[in-house]
């Protein structure tokens, strides 16, 4: 990932809350979706249709050689699910990640969701992970550093005995899916090396994205190269919005009315 942070201008920040609505009506979209006997492979389909009808192209498609507009990711599935023939059943826990690029500039968000009836387990975890976005965006102000997000996302989540996965972190987005800073979902140190801690400032958007375990932070990726599981099996759930920096509150460029 490049070092340099874009500062969007008015007009980068327009286009970008336009794409933000397109990302998150896909996220809707395939929330609805969600049902018993749905393969994930429908999901991704339906998202495409909404994406291109609403004039904009699905970011992931082709990102890096990923065959489809979503990432469908089920249980211990932490993130980069490939849609296939695989069928959800009911008590399954889907995450949902999307992006649509439009003029240019791109939006990006994630949810997890339960088919028909789940474990409490599972819906406390979904709870969790989404809630732990909203901790973290407290801090999403000019003026805050960027470990402040993610050591507030970190506390939410270790106070309810889950883990934040380590190895994915959230990002920068705007003209790319992938620009700098990153922004870990755990607390850094930028006098022990490692990732940066940039102070925020008007104008950065960012992809804040926590993905959160029942059981260890560790994770594997399968051997088609994408799909990252849990390493113990346990259930995973992912949130994320694509958020604007001002100077007050934080923007969140990505938010539907049911989510």
């Amino acid at each position: 990932m490049p070092d340099t942070i874009y500062i969007k201008s008015k007009a980068e920040i327009e286009i970008m809350r336009q794409a933000g609505r397109i990302t998150a009506g896909a996220r809707s979209i395939a929330r609805q979706a969600v049902a018993a006997g749905v393969s994930t492979k429908q999901i991704d389909r339906y998202v495409h249709e909404f994406i291109v009808k609403s004039g904009a192209k699905p970011t992931f498609l082709g990102y890096a050689g990923f065959p489809a507009s979503a990432c469908v990711s089920v249980n211990e599935e932490v993130i980069h699910g490939i849609p296939g023939k695989r069928l959800i059943r009911d008590g399954d826990i889907v995450s949902l990640d999307v992006g649509a690029t439009y003029r240019g500039m791109v939006g990006d968000c994630a949810g997890t969701f339960p088919c028909g009836q789940v474990s409490e387990e599972a819906q406390k975890l979904i709870q969790v992970t989404r809630q732990s976005f909203f901790e973290g965006l407290h801090f999403a102000r000019e003026g805050y550093r960027i470990s402040d997000i993610g050591g507030a996302i970190q506390d939410y989540v270790e106070s309810h005995g889950y883990s934040v996965v380590r190895e994915y972190v959230g990002h920068g987005v705007g003209h790319k899916m992938h620009e700098a800073p990153e922004v870990p979902n755990y607390r850094i140190d930028r006098h022990l090396g490692g990732r940066s801690n940039p102070r925020l400032v008007k104008g950065m958007t960012i992809a804040v994205e926590p993905m959160v375990n029942v059981g260890g932070y560790e994770v594997k990726v399968l051997d088609n190269g994408w799909t990252v599981v849990t390493a113990d099996g346990s259930l995973s759930a992912h949130y994320e919005n694509t958020i604007l920096i001002t100077d007050g509150e934080p923007e969140i460029l990505t938010m539907a009315e049911d989510l």
